[in-house]
């Protein structure tokens, strides 16, 4: 029910219920004014605790942005560069939101407090005014009118007439102000609609500003936070692989310390007790030492754990000679004497254990003590980068792809380990390895994926060498996302040939395998967590190479998600023009160092003459795809099969074009080559990949002849070929190291009319060029 109306009539007649309605809109107004009052106090509360809020917050962000991550090892990867970025990205975010509610609360004031107190204090406050000016003119024409009534009727006519007017002004006045006082009321009723409701909207809208902006922060905020889920899940899965691998070295090391002793630039390091005399007091001080084999340098410095990590001065001397204790001779147990040059006097020194002390004694006598440092190494001979390992991983991997690509958790999911080692053993062995059906249920997915990680796990080393293992790890940990690519790139290319083959043959696979993800759940990053650490597994297991799984796990997923260009193109740091010979090896410009000996693969460039084409033509034929298991006995069908070859006769020139009657330029390499350890035995087949390949990495070497005289080119492979009345031409650029040797630039021809050329074959002397016949010299090569 509303409040009645007051008419401004009724001022004049002043009745009761006029009295009543002008008291029931004066309670209203009391009411309204107290409520006012009462939201007053509590804005100004709910300003000061946003006030507080905000402090706390920016206290909040500023901590945030002040903490700085520190991860294990020199590099992050970009999970852990955007997971340590995040902090400072949560700080901005939470900063520029307190920057807006800053805003609000500043025109909270101005939109809220101050009109609420001027709507009280210019309107309330002069309702009242106007009310008590009413009852003071209420009194007074209420006194002034009981007066006049009380007046004689005997009094004079003009002293009555004058109390009249007197009575009429007062009347008057007491009608205006009532008019007054009721216009007031009224008003401010009216006025409180907009007044007071207005500033509250005001207010309101500032908040809903602030929260917009909060929700267009959000809005930008959200790219982020999608990639920092990503990294943080790619970062949890690393730190399980990674959690796993330090626990199993922590196991190993309470198993057996001794074999698992950090090894480190240093010949010998560790606490010793020195013996120092004081007035006649011989006391044992506790130093770590440190000994340098090759200056003979030892340093000592004192420290003591219990005195909270104090660090002494450092003092160091030159190692003359160390003597062992004898027991009898001293009380303390495991001690030893030593010498310095630099010193008068004798150092006795007392080590933690005899064990220790026989460390030091060896490492003082020039004696470098012996660690397992790899324990990968038992599993060496079991699996080879050879004919039956790469129709095996082929058999393998067509098994996956056909029947179980769309498996969720593929290679994540592990076999029974005694059904992976029966189905590897099964298939590794030639004479078992045709009655392996992996399309029979028999085998399950996950024992062949399973399978695959375990050959590629027990080769004599990781597929993409020890030699290279570090440089993988330290392109990953490079900045710049296509510097990484184009370095790792460079590197595979530097691989061995097999590796390098055996490399792309998975990593297509694992292509394959991801680009079903949605399926499989097996992204490119969950296969790099998975195969990460089996092909670039670090050749000593320390904590610190634990660590670097994850940039190990990067270099897996550059190789994944660029594999085409990776496999396909020769990096452009190979040098060289590419237009000389499709399938040309890489090669380096003339001014660049000569690679040492170790460096150059065994690989020789000629074509064979027609009595050799006959002989050695089985043996160099690349061997057919293998998608089937009848390919297993490749090695054996080749040697039996060159019988055949032999009576073939002369063969044509036109004889060395593949199929599609392009040149095929694949280079022919005696068996003593493909396998050095079979040089005298049973020829090997050729089934290694073609050594001119443009993935091939060499640097051949033009050798002066050894002798004179022609060599017979039916000699043993270890003997020099001769090849009399010929031209060569050379394919690259080579730099001499030796007097011996030539040096020359690519495209020099060689004629050799009156002394035959001789093509030495072994680790020292390798020779890159191209033979042909004197007639054919203007031929396109």
């Amino acid at each position: 029910m509303g409040l009645p109306a007051l008419e401004f009539s009724d001022c004049y007649l002043d009745s009761p219920q006029f009295r009543e309605r002008l008291k029931s809109h004066e309670l209203e107004l009391d009411k309204t004014n107290k409520f006012i009052k009462e939201l007053i106090k509590d804005g100004k509360a709910l300003v000061q605790a946003l006030k507080s809020l905000s402090t706390a917050k920016r206290k909040f962000a500023d901590s945030l942005n002040e903490f700085k991550f520190q991860c294990i090892g020199d590099a992050e990867t970009d999970d852990e560069i955007c997971i340590a970025k995040s902090l400072q990205e949560f700080a901005t975010v939470l900063q520029n939101l307190e920057d807006e509610r800053t805003r609000m609360i500043e025109n909270a004031n101005d939109v809220l407090i101050t009109p609420l107190e001027r709507f009280r204090k210019e309107q309330i406050s002069a309702a009242k005014e106007a009310r008590k000016k009413y009852d003071k003119e209420t009194e007074k024409y209420c006194a002034v009118l009981e007066k006049h009534l009380s007046l004689s009727a005997k009094k004079k006519e003009s002293h009555l007439h004058e109390a009249d007017n007197q009575v009429d002004n007062v009347r008057q006045h007491f009608y205006e102000v009532s008019l007054e006082y009721v216009f007031k009321v009224q008003e401010v009723q009216e006025r409180k609609m907009f007044d007071f409701v207005e500033p509250l909207l005001a207010f309101l809208q500032g908040l809903f500003t602030y929260y917009h902006h909060g929700y267009e922060l959000a809005k930008d905020f959200n790219h982020f936070k999608t990639d920092l889920t990503i990294s943080i899940q790619n970062t949890r899965n690393r730190f399980e692989s990674t959690r796993s691998e330090v626990e199993s070295l922590m196991r190993k090391m309470k198993e057996n310390p001794h074999e698992h002793k950090s090894v480190s630039q240093h010949t010998m390091e560790g606490y010793l007790f020195v013996q120092e005399k004081r007035s006649f007091v011989s006391t044992w001080v506790k130093y770590y030492c440190t000994y340098h084999r090759e200056p003979k340098r030892v340093t000592m410095v004192l420290f003591d754990p219990k005195s909270g990590g104090k660090t002494g001065e450092e003092d160091s001397f030159t190692l003359k000679s160390c003597t062992r204790r004898k027991t009898d001779s001293i009380e303390k147990r495991f001690c030893f004497d030593v010498e310095a040059l630099d010193r008068t006097g004798v150092i006795t020194m007392q080590a933690l254990s005899e064990e220790d002390r026989r460390l030091w004694m060896e490492a003082m006598d020039g004696r470098e003590p012996v660690y397992n440092l790899n324990r990968d190494n038992q599993a060496e001979g079991l699996a080879q980068l050879d004919v039956i390992g790469f129709n095996v991983m082929k058999k393998f991997i067509h098994a996956v792809e056909t029947r179980g690509i769309d498996d969720q958790g593929l290679y994540r999911i592990v076999g029974v380990s005694s059904r992976v080692q029966k189905l590897l053993g099964l298939a590794m062995d030639p004479k078992t390895c045709a009655d392996v059906e992996l399309e029979n249920s028999e085998w399950e997915i996950k024992t062949i994926t399973s399978a695959i990680k375990h050959y590629l796990r027990v080769l004599p080393g990781p597929l993409m060498t020890y030699q290279y293992q570090r440089s993988f790890i330290k392109a990953a940990k490079l900045d710049n996302q296509e510097a990484r690519v184009t370095e790792v790139h460079a590197l595979v290319h530097r691989l061995p040939e097999k590796n390098r083959q055996m490399l792309e043959l998975l990593m297509k696979h694992l292509a394959t395998v991801a680009s079903h993800h949605h399926q499989n759940l097996m992204t490119i990053a969950n296969l790099g967590v998975v195969f990460g650490p089996t092909l670039l597994r670090p050749q000593e297991e320390t904590v610190a190479a634990i660590m670097d799984i994850k940039f190990q796990n990067i270099v897996v997923e550059i190789l994944i998600e660029h594999h085409e260009k990776i496999f396909r193109d020769v990096p452009a740091s190979a040098g060289g023009p590419t237009s000389l010979q499709p399938n040309q090896s890489r090669r380096r410009s003339t001014d660049s160092k000569a690679p040492s000996c170790s460096e150059r693969p065994l690989t020789l460039f000629h074509t064979p003459t027609h009595s050799q084409k006959g002989e050695k033509r089985n043996s160099a034929e690349p061997p057919p795809p293998v998608p089937s298991s009848a390919n297993c006995n490749s090695s054996s069908n080749s040697s039996s099969s060159g019988g055949s070859g032999q009576s073939q006769g002369r063969t044509p020139r036109h004889s060395l074009t593949s199929n599609d009657g392009e040149p095929d330029t694949r280079a022919i390499r005696p068996s003593s080559l493909l396998n050095p350890k079979s040089r005298g035995s049973k020829p090997t087949s050729a089934t290694s990949p073609s050594p001119t390949s443009p993935r091939s990495p060499s640097w051949p070497m033009f050798s002066a002849p050894s002798s004179p005289g022609p060599t017979s080119s039916a000699s043993s492979d270890s003997s020099p070929v001769s090849i009399a009345g010929r031209k060569a031409r050379a394919l690259y650029a080579c730099k001499a190291e030796h007097n011996s040797e030539l040096s020359f630039i690519a495209g020099t021809i060689f004629e050799n009319d009156q002394n035959p050329l001789i093509i030495r074959e072994d680790n020292m002397l390798l020779l890159a060029l191209e033979l042909f016949g004197a007639s054919s010299l203007g031929d396109s090569t």
